[in-house]
């Protein structure tokens, strides 16, 4: 063999090695995982479980950049990353699901006045009797993000009775916030005159001082309102009775942006400022707080009415066929 071959022989040796994954290896993986299925400390189970999470991701990465470096070698381009599968990407199909072939019939709903931009929203919000100040604090905030809004201290008054006094001082919509175990525990929003009412579960409320955010950020501009991920004709619902809450012309200028995005069933608040690069090309975010979780319990025809009230919509907290199945969304 010439000492040309030997070379040849030699650098293919060196790109085969440059081609072998570096870090751990399925084994190493597997041999954890086993440890913590036989490990009989919690702790340490998992801690174990932990790092082979880790490891797992770290092993794909190293396996995407080892197909991009075949790929390079080869003179070809990279292959496609792979959408991860997810239980919001695998959801099962809902025939009420909106298109714009039939989503004609949504601009004749509750809502449609406000679309047509033919009055200016005008919220009135109170909350259960005699709150916490952790649920003080959240009216105050809600009344400071929610343009035209006044807060109501309640104090004995019915709810029904709130509603009619609404009505004649021409509010548009009502938001009660109600608190369990000192912490805001569900939201009621009723639009004014003839409904729908919508209740809440309230989770993860978080106010702009756990956010570590000055209050005094927050400007009186009205803020820009973006509703994602509404699929279903209820969704669609549940959006715009969102939407109806704000001023239909936002100002710009205050760089405030409203989002409610709706992943799993799940709608998740936030409110943000954001502020655009010297070049103009990018925006961050800065977020201002309050932050909170919200998860749709029934939909009610009309105004508010706890015995007689006829509901379009209701789910229960036992385990019946509406949530049988983990990818089965309603919203």
């Amino acid at each position: 063999m010439s000492s040309e071959d030997e070379m040849i022989e030699v650098e293919g040796e060196e790109e085969e090695e440059k081609m072998q994954p570096t870090g751990p290896s399925l084994d190493d993986y597997h041999g954890i995982m086993n440890r913590a299925n036989k490990c009989p400390n919690r702790h340490k189970k998992r801690m174990d479980v932990a790092k082979a999470k880790k490891m797992k991701a770290k092993m794909k990465r190293e396996e995407r950049k080892r197909k991009a470096r075949e790929a390079d070698a080869l003179g070809e381009d990279a292959p496609p990353r792979e959408v991860p599968k997810t239980l919001e990407s695998l959801r099962e199909f809902d025939s009420t699901t909106v298109t714009p072939e039939n989503s004609e019939d949504m601009a004749d709903d509750e809502f449609s006045s406000y679309f047509a931009k033919s009055y200016v929203p005008k919220v009135l919000i109170t909350s259960s009797a005699n709150p916490n100040l952790k649920t003080r604090l959240f009216l105050k905030e809600m009344e400071r993000v929610i343009p035209n809004s006044t807060v109501f201290h309640r104090r004995q008054a019915k709810i029904k009775n709130i509603i009619n006094q609404a009505k004649d001082h021409d509010f548009t919509d009502i938001v009660v916030i109600n608190e369990d175990r000192k912490e805001p525990s569900s939201m009621l929003i009723s639009h004014l005159p003839e409904g729908p009412t919508c209740f809440f579960r309230l989770s993860n409320v978080k106010l702009t001082k756990h956010i570590k955010r000055d209050w005094k950020e927050i400007t009186t501009h009205r803020p820009e309102v973006l509703w994602s991920n509404f699929r279903t004709r209820l969704g669609m619902g549940v959006g715009r009775m969102f939407a109806s809450l704000f001023h239909y012309e936002p100002q710009f200028k205050g760089r405030r942006i409203v989002t409610f995005h709706n992943q799993r069933d799940y709608i998740f608040f936030r409110h943000h400022r954001y502020e655009f690069k010297k070049d103009g090309s990018k925006a961050a975010l800065r977020e201002l707080g309050p932050r909170f979780t919200l998860k749709l319990r029934s939909v009610q025809k009309g105004t508010f009415e706890s015995k007689t009230g006829e509901y379009q919509w209701i789910i229960t907290n036992k385990r019946h066929k509406m949530e049988s199945s983990r990818r089965r969304f309603h919203l």
